[in-house]
């Protein structure tokens, strides 16, 4: 075993640990990964890190720990070897004789109904803070010591993306965790997202249409809040001039897999141009926005969310006509006798 890992203590751990050498070949394997992976500890000996792990994308990771002398987390991997697919993060850290410390965390599965945008994503916004941050440290060193203000303008520039992509990595790490649940009125909830909104600088007119019969249901008020807020926003920034938030109730609809007696509807309609063509197919997809400014998380997010709540976000647009639609689905004992009262 490699003299930067001591035996003892370190065995005794509930981590999956393992050493390999620098031709990834292992070393050392701790118990506990060894019952995780269901080997025995003489077996694992001299397997390489790709046949240990069964996944090509660790040992890519492993060469770049390597070559780059730092450690690299690969988040939220599917690995078919464990446990019969189990999610996993796995950490890289290099040792001194040229191999490396693998770390193995199982972590707790993801129900069918959430759909995990993040797993690549918050990986990837982990992994590019600190050379962000050290970026844009330096081109602040810059702009202080540089006396052509052409070139000070520049470092500036330089600031403000690192600024920009930081609070987009931000987005992405901060969205986690389960929703706390709790009864939501989600009549509140609108109105709470219509004050917001009349807050803008520019607010749309705002019209609501409301059913009034709806019962409240089990969700995380501030991630629903969210979503109609996302959405608001998203018709004011295309242009839209009226915005209305309505509510409604329908019977016999199919989220995800289920088929579910009752549901209910919430709506935000707007007057803008609608949705452009060439993004239809892949709007709620991560990094896709029609804006030259947007950062293309604000809709993938927001139907993460409806997931979460076994939920789905839809849409149907057309020029002068888009409603984004957040279905919420009612459990058997909360079903409703749909009134079809609402007020404007």
């Amino acid at each position: 075993m490699s003299e930067q890992v001591s035996r003892g203590w370190v065995e005794q751990l509930s981590t999956g640990l393992a050493v390999v050498d620098r031709d990834l070949r292992v070393e050392w394997i701790n118990p506990a990964l060894a019952e995780l992976l269901g080997l025995g500890l003489r077996h694992a000996q001299g397997q390489s890190l790709r046949g240990l792990l069964q996944d090509a994308g660790v040992a890519e990771q492993a060469r770049r720990s390597q070559a780059e002398q730092r450690s690299v987390q690969c988040r939220g991997l599917l690995l078919p070897g464990i446990a019969g697919g189990q999610r996993v993060d796995v950490a890289l850290q290099p040792l001194e004789a040229g191999g490396l410390l693998v770390e193995v965390h199982t972590l707790a599965e993801v129900p069918s109904t959430v759909s995990p945008l993040s797993a690549t994503l918050r990986g990837f916004a982990h992994e590019v803070k600190n050379p962000l941050a050290g970026l844009r440290g330096a081109a602040q060193l810059l702009q202080r010591r540089l006396e052509d203000p052409d070139m000070q303008a520049l470092a500036g520039m330089v600031i403000n993306e690192a600024d920009r992509l930081a609070a987009l990595a931000n987005r992405l790490l901060h969205h986690d965790g389960a929703p706390r649940l709790a009864p939501v009125n989600l009549h509140q909830l609108m109105e709470r997202v219509g004050e917001l909104i009349g807050a803008e600088p520019k607010p749309p007119r705002l019209r609501h249409d409301y059913d009034p019969s709806l019962p409240d249901v089990e969700g995380d008020a501030d991630r629903l809040q969210q979503v109609l807020l996302n959405l608001a926003r998203n018709a004011i920034e295309a242009g839209a001039k009226t915005l209305t938030l309505r509510s409604r109730a329908e019977h016999g609809v199919r989220l995800g897999e289920r088929m579910f007696r009752s549901a209910l509807r919430l709506d935000v309609m707007d007057d803008g141009p609608g949705v452009p063509a060439a993004l239809r197919d892949n709007l709620f997809e991560p990094l896709v926005s029609g804006r030259v400014d947007g950062t293309g998380l604000g809709l993938a997010l927001s139907r993460e969310i409806a997931h979460e709540h076994g939920g789905e976000l839809r849409y149907v647009s057309r020029p002068g006509e888009t409603v984004f639609s957040l279905y919420l689905p009612l459990p058997p004992r909360m079903g409703l006798a749909v009134t079809g009262r609402a007020h404007g």
